[in-house]
Parts: C-alpha cells; structure tokens; sequence
C-alpha cells in the first residue's frame, strides 16, 4: 500500500507488527537496538508523530512506537456504558502486555499529551515495570478537572466537545474530519506547517475512520468518568509515581504559558529528576526535534 511506504520512509528501518492483547490489537512499529524504550503518541496522532526522533534514538534504544487503541489503525472496541475500555488503565494494560509478548518486562517509557496519561497511569499500576518516565506536554487531568480556569477551558476547548454523548461529537467531526484535524493542529501563527507532509496525510487518513473518531471520544469520555475516579481515590490515598521521571513541556504552549508545570507535578510524583523545557508549542517532537531528542536521550541514557 501507498501510505505503508510512505510510513516505512518515515521510520526506516523499523518493523511493523500487530500484537493482540487482552483486550485489543495494538499495531506498533519498533526498530534499534539496545535497552527497551516505549513511545506514546497523543490524541489525534498515531505512532507516526515520533518519526523525527525515534530513529536516532534507535540508535541507542530497542524502540517500540504502538498505536493506542482506539487510534491510528489499532482496534477500537465498543466502550460500553462506563468508557471503561478506553480508560488509561486499559490502555496503560495493553503497552504492558504488548512489552512483554517483545519480551520485555522493564522498559523505560515517554509519552506525550495523552500517551502522557497513559503513562502516568501506567507508573501507578506497574511501578514494577516502568524504569524512567518522561511526560512530555502533559498537566494529570485530577488537577486540570478540578482546577478548572477560562483560558484553559479556551484552549483545551476539545475537551469539553468531545466528551459530549455520542453521537453528537462524532456526527460533527466526520462531517469533514480533515477541517477539524487542521484546525485542531493549528495551535499557533505557525498553523500545521512544521509537521512532514506524509505524517500529517497519515493522521487525516486515520481521523477519515468514523471508527478512530469514536475512539477518540471515547477516550475523552473515560477521562471523565472512570479515569477520574481512580485518579481521586489514588490522589486522596496519596498514591503517586514513584519512578524516576522528568516533565518536559513545549515554553510556548498551553502548558508553558497557562500553568507552573514543575509545581503541579511535585503533588502527583515523588522523584522528578529533571523538568525541562523545549522552544516550541504543544507538538515537541515534530515542532522542536532537534532539542526534544537531546532532552530524551540525556535522561534515558543517565541511569
């Protein structure tokens, strides 16, 4: 196929696989040599987003880039009542199970937006696995939720859309999925013009599935619901991460404009090592490479 091709260019020399977990089938690209490291894309991305950094990190690490359920071409089952299977536990579930069928049952891991909450999830529940975390570009919705402000709820302003009941969201997006996609993207003055042409034609391909949409949303939902819960009843327990991590932002984003990151991440996590910052928007690895690559290597090769 075309778009296979044009991805292989994209991430040369990493292989594409479909592992089938409890619950879903996470279609992963991975690729290099060296220590394990998981990449979590964000929403409405898939694994394709890492495709400027992953392969110089290749060169030091065994990479592993999945497709979350619910995006990319990765299985979206039905959600059920509650969201519960687009959780971040369910989806945190699948990366762990899927690391393990690569053979790996520690790794170090980074994700970005909501790959980042799905990580963080994932160092709660399996504290044992995960060796170093990087969150990139990501505030714990327990805070955000409950600290509701104007400008991030201007901003943030998807959050509040696509949690909506299905199908009302759905209905408006698939109505021309490649409008909402751009403007989604279109953060700043820069619009949607750092990103690879081929990348971008990838994520206007998966969004043009009603199907990725609905994960999408669901995956909105849950962060409502069920993801809520847990987070409250872990933030009141003073449950917290407890492994080795750094935050990393974008200085010109939402997060480096409207929040004190550092600040709200020493109430979720117990060891921050390092918090840095990278000279661009939300996007970090596809705005800032260069600077986003050194920031990762530096604290994934420090151990």
């Amino acid at each position: 196929m075309e778009e296979e091709a044009e991805m292989a260019d994209l991430l040369e020399g990493f292989e594409r696989k479909t592992i089938k977990t409890a619950g879903a089938e996470i279609v992963l690209s991975h690729g290099g040599k060296g220590p394990p490291l998981l990449l979590m894309h964000g929403n409405p991305f898939t694994h394709v987003c890492w495709h400027k950094v992953a392969p110089r990190l290749a060169q030091e690490f065994t990479v592993v880039l999945p497709d979350l359920r619910g995006y990319g071409d990765s299985s979206k089952p039905d959600g059920g009542a509650d969201h519960a299977p687009y959780s971040f536990r369910s989806m945190a579930d699948d990366q762990v199970e899927v690391m393990k069928k690569l053979g790996f049952d520690k790794f170090q891991a980074a994700g970005h937006d909501r790959g980042a909450r799905v990580l963080h999830r994932m160092c709660l529940d399996h504290p044992e696995t995960v060796t170093r975390a990087v969150f990139m570009d990501m505030l714990p919705q327990h805070h955000l939720l409950n600290n509701v402000t104007k400008s991030w709820g201007v901003f943030s302003w998807h959050w509040f859309f696509m949690v909506q009941p299905n199908p009302m969201p759905e209905t408006m997006i698939s109505a021309d999925p490649e409008f909402f996609i751009r403007r989604k993207l279109s953060k700043t003055a820069q619009g949607t013009s750092f990103f690879d042409p081929r990348a971008l034609a990838e994520y206007i391909r998966c969004i043009k599935n009603p199907r990725t949409v609905y994960g999408m949303c669901e995956d909105y939902r849950a962060t409502f619901g069920v993801d809520l819960d847990m987070d409250t009843a872990d933030f009141q327990a003073g449950k917290k991460v407890t492994v080795p991590s750094m935050i990393l932002w974008g200085e010109k984003g939402g997060v480096g404009r409207n929040h004190d990151a550092a600040a709200i991440w020493s109430h979720y996590a117990t060891r921050i090592e390092r918090t840095a910052t990278v000279p661009s928007g939300h996007y970090l690895q596809e705005e800032c490479p260069d600077e986003t690559y050194a920031e990762l290597r530096k604290f994934f090769v420090a151990h």
